[in-house]
């Protein structure tokens, strides 16, 4: 039998390679050997580390290993960078990202196949997703700089950004990160991965050619302490970085206190749920790339199978039988399914994660087959018969694997996909649209695929909820990321809250007090657990009245009934307005008995400031149901619905100042956009929000959506950060508390907005609009294909 004939016979795929050759004459032209990038020329190279070819463990290239002097100078360079850069007109910025497109189309090949040898994916990875993805980006963010001004009226660039990604998506990373921030007219210092920094130094020199101005975009590569050094830089004013959650961590820890601009897209566990009615064959397909892509080494993958109990059977069976049909060789093979991973640390960090999901009672499938004896290589694998408490389910691999667990009933469905610190992504499976859109919204993450996964595009925003980060890449929300408002810099430091000498000394002197102001919390006045109270003093020092003094347990009890009210964020947004409609009318009704309330404590006129909070409810009732999403029209056969949801429960901690006003205008936007509040209020002058529960109590406010506890404000503001049933943190006191509030948030990576000791004027009409309620919401992009 003849060869051809024995093709037909088998329909085995012969082999595709593509050729390196123009890669490796680029790689020889620079004598495989690199320095930095920095003020538009390259640095000689100092010490090295090697960049190697995970397929085969071949030497690429040695990469200068930067040091905390390289950084110093690219900062510098991009420093100086910036006042030519930022003053150009938004087109002549977008001309030159135009040109970046191009020239990256012009040599996309080359791009391509110097990415799947640095990195280990398929070359058709490569080649039709990552690069002309890369491209688009830079295209659309072309049309952002030219319409800037008109659409982001009022906002300027941070300055220096630095900026650090991944290895898994190298240079659709870079072009996430460099494009938007270009746009905004910010100047940028990136770290590539150490394991693959190979396509960012061919962008470096895309940059040379099109022309870029010295200084706006400088590359500097290295290992860890690299990026820890751009990091911790004094003049870099915004950090953005891709990676693991971990280091998501230390990252915002050390940004604390700094005033840096930060956005963080860090890991994920995604849910892939198949519903009994789903096209099952196109669900195997769509798992296959939501799991085995780039050989599972992609945030969001979908790689904790959810498939309904009634067709588990017949779906894993479908499953193993393309498992076994998955070609795992080399990358540069244009038939090969899966590469290599990336690095061997990657291989056996893998191998200890699935002894221990064994161990712990897993059950590990494999297809037959062998992988290349060379190189870093694993095969596909399915694991079954776990719990949501195993190792494989609750920790995020990074690779070939995937976990599947069945469900009975939609709402357990959504119990078990949102069983995770992460909230990267997640993709349902349903021919029933209703069922599929009742289930998206349930789900906590960012991105959402119906029918369909891993689907991006640069007009659509992406990004993850909890522990998978905060902050958009892509969209008008990833635009948003790299500006900020004009008026934020010239903001001054708040005056020192004025010290008032106490009168009575010891607090049984007090007798002429009849009562003393409880907390609110869950609905109900609630006495203080310590079974301690504050007094509270007047302007001339006078005993006006006595709070309970809040601690730990009291926040405990304020957040569980925070949490036990989240259903305020699925009531209508008419009826959330109407309620604050409620509140500022009773409000108005009762002006001079809060007048007077603010006089006793402050010694200033209060009818001013009540008329100001009764504005500013109304103000925030009428932006309940117009704050809303948008609908995006990828270039695919799909649409993308924007989102705009409530982070949850978030701690309030009112400033000093305006003991009415100040806690107004903060829970107003928060509550307007669906999240429930534990406020703290004013530490000095809290008697004008104990007051305002009886306002609460009359205006049809549900239980448990606003809490009030009384105390000392860092204390408390430290426990509602440390807590992980908190979704984002507002602290408007002193620089040195807002540091402590941020780097306390860390533990499950809050949202948190803090006046870093700065002087807000809450009154001032900025405040009644999208400023904190874009800080009281975050996007969920639900992608929902169409046709026949």
């Amino acid at each position: 039998m003849n060869k051809i004939a024995q093709i037909f016979e088998t329909l085995e795929y012969g082999p595709a390679p593509e050729t390196a050759d123009q890669a490796n004459a680029w790689l020889d032209s620079k004598n495989r050997l690199f320095g930095h990038f920095i003020d538009g020329t390259w640095t000689a190279p100092s010490k090295t580390f090697a960049s190697t070819n995970p397929a085969n463990g071949d030497k690429l290239a040695d990469i200068t290993d930067g040091t905390p002097a390289d950084v110093d100078l690219a900062v510098a360079a991009a420093r100086s960078a910036f006042p030519l850069w930022s003053g150009l007109s938004g087109y002549e910025r977008g001309k030159f990202l135009y040109s970046i497109a191009r020239m990256i189309q012009k040599h996309s090949r080359l791009f391509a196949v110097l990415e799947t040898m640095d990195n280990g994916k398929p070359i058709r990875e490569s080649r039709d997703a990552d690069i002309p993805l890369v491209a688009r980006h830079f295209y659309h963010h072309a049309g952002w700089a030219t319409h800037l001004q008109r659409e982001f009226p009022d906002h300027v660039p941070y300055g220096v950004c630095g900026q650090i990604i991944p290895w898994n998506f190298p240079l659709l990373m870079l072009a996430w990160k460099i494009a938007p921030a270009l746009a905004a007219g910010n100047t940028v210092v990136l770290k590539p991965a150490e394991f693959t920094s190979l396509t960012a130094l061919l962008f470096a020199e895309i940059c040379e050619r099109v022309g870029l101005p010295k200084g706006v975009v400088n590359i500097v590569t290295g290992e860890g302490d690299t990026g820890a050094a751009l990091v911790n830089h004094s003049d870099v004013d915004k950090i953005a970085f891709t990676g693991s959650t971990e280091v998501g961590k230390i990252i915002r820890a050390a940004t604390a206190g700094t005033g840096k601009g930060l956005s963080l897209e860090l890991g994920g566990k995604s849910p892939y749920i198949v519903f009994e009615d789903a096209d099952l064959d196109s669900a195997v397909e769509g798992l296959v790339e939501a799991i085995w892509f780039n050989q599972g080494q992609v945030c969001c993958a979908g790689s904790r199978l959810l498939v309904q109990e009634s067709i588990e059977e017949r779906f894993i069976a479908k499953v193993k039988k393309r498992m076994a049909n998955l070609r795992v060789g080399d990358p540069l093979d244009k038939s090969v399914d899966i590469g290599a991973l990336v690095a061997p640390v990657q291989v056996e960090r893998i191998r200890d994660l699935m002894k221990r999901g064994v161990a712990e009672g897993a059950v590990v499938y494999e297809p037959d087959g062998q992988v290349p004896a060379n190189g870093c290589f694993l095969k596909p694998a399915l694991v079954t018969n776990v719990s949501p408490a195993n190792t494989l389910v609750a920790e995020e691999i990074f690779g070939p694997i995937l976990v599947a667990m069945s469900f009975r009933t939609p709402e357990e469905a959504v119990a078990l996909a949102n069983n995770t610190r992460y909230g990267l992504a997640a993709t349902v499976w349903s021919e029933n649209i209703n069922l599929a859109l009742d289930i998206a919204p349930k789900l906590k993450a960012g991105v959402v695929w119906i029918n369909g996964t891993n689907q991006f595009d640069a007009a659509v925003g992406f990004g993850g909820y909890k522990e998978s980060g905060f902050g958009r890449e892509g969209g008008r929300e990833g635009m948003s990321a790299y500006l900020r408002p004009k008026w934020e810099k010239d903001l001054t430091p708040a005056p020192a809250p004025v010290s008032v000498p106490a009168q009575a000394a010891n607090l049984l002197d007090t007798g002429h007090l009849d009562q003393t102001a409880k907390m609110y919390i869950g609905g109900k006045q609630a006495r203080p657990d310590s079974g301690y109270n504050r007094p509270v003093h007047g302007a001339g020092g006078a005993l006006v009245g006595e709070v309970g003094d809040g601690n730990r347990k009291d926040i405990r009890n304020a957040v569980e009934a925070a949490r036990a009210a989240l259903g305020w964020g699925t009531t209508a947004a008419h009826s959330r307005a109407q309620i604050l409609y409620f509140l500022a009318e009773n409000l108005d009704y009762r002006r001079d008995e809060f007048a007077a309330r603010i006089k006793a404590q402050t010694g200033e006129d209060g009818s001013k400031e009540v008329a100001q909070s009764v504005e500013r409810l109304f103000a925030f009732a009428g932006w309940a149901d117009k704050y809303d999403g948008a609908v995006h029209n990828p270039p695919m056969r799909a649409i993308a619905a924007a989102m705009v949801e409530s982070l949850g429960v978030m701690g309030i901690v009112a400033p000093p100042s305006r003991p009415l006003l100040g806690s107004i205008a903060l829970i107003a936007p928060a509550l307007a956009m669906g999240n429930t509040v534990v406020l703290v209020p004013s530490e000095r002058s809290p008697l004008s929000m104990t007051d305002f529960y009886q306002v609460l109590e009359t205006s049809d406010m549900p239980s448990g959506v606003v809490n009030i506890v009384t105390g000392e404000s860092l204390s408390l503001a430290k426990t509602l950060a440390e807590h992980d049933g908190v979704d984002g943190l507002w602290f408007a006191g002193s620089a040195e508390g807002s540091e402590m509030v941020e780097k306390a948030s860390v533990g499950n990576l809050k949202q948190t907005w803090t006046s870093r000791g700065l002087y807000y004027d809450l009154a001032d009409q900025r405040f009644a609009g999208d400023y904190f309620l874009g800080k009281a919401t975050q996007v969920k992009n639900v992608w929902i294909p169409y046709g026949a």
